[in-house]
């Protein structure tokens, strides 16, 4: 028996009963089969609409299946025409990976941190923690002053 069915089943048991609706408990009786026939239409037209929904979203479904077996299809078809090669690009810069790189190198507890900096003029240098102390180093390409703040310094200014 389906929900709607037993909804009506006891509005029809209250009504063969007979019962007074002008007493109290009478009153409640009513009102409560009558919200449960209420809550049982609606929730009736909410199964309705899922059902509705779930088959429009099959629909979909198998029609973006096709779309994708469409493409899928004419995909291979081009490849199959051109002659596609899987061979490395020579073109690739590994310059580009390293100036994604931090910019200072950190080795094992005995040595030493190595800094480096990029000079306008393009040249790299490296220096150390006693460099960066002093606040500033001389490239040797170009002879310009590169000047350093860490940010103990920062932090005071």
């Amino acid at each position: 028996m389906t929900i709607t069915e037993k909804a009506a089943y006891l509005k029809g048991l209250m009504e063969g009963m007979n019962l007074d609706t002008t007493t109290n408990e009478g009153k409640i009786l009513a009102a409560v089969v009558e919200l449960l026939g209420d809550v049982t239409r609606k929730l009736s037209d909410v199964e309705e609409t899922t059902i509705a929904i779930s088959d429009e979203l099959d629909e979909i479904e198998d029609d973006l299946d096709a779309i994708e077996d469409y493409i899928m299809d004419d995909d291979e078809d081009d490849e199959d025409e051109d002659d596609y090669d899987d061979d490395y690009d020579d073109d690739y810069d590994d310059e580009d990976e390293e100036d994604d790189e931090d910019d200072y190198v950190e080795f094992g507890p005995d040595e030493e941190t190595i800094y480096e900096v990029k000079c306008p003029c393009g040249n790299v240098i490296d220096f150390d923690e006693a460099t960066l102390d002093k606040g500033s180093i001389v490239c040797p390409a170009c002879g310009e002053t590169l000047e350093f703040a860490t940010e103990d310094e920062d932090d005071q200014e």
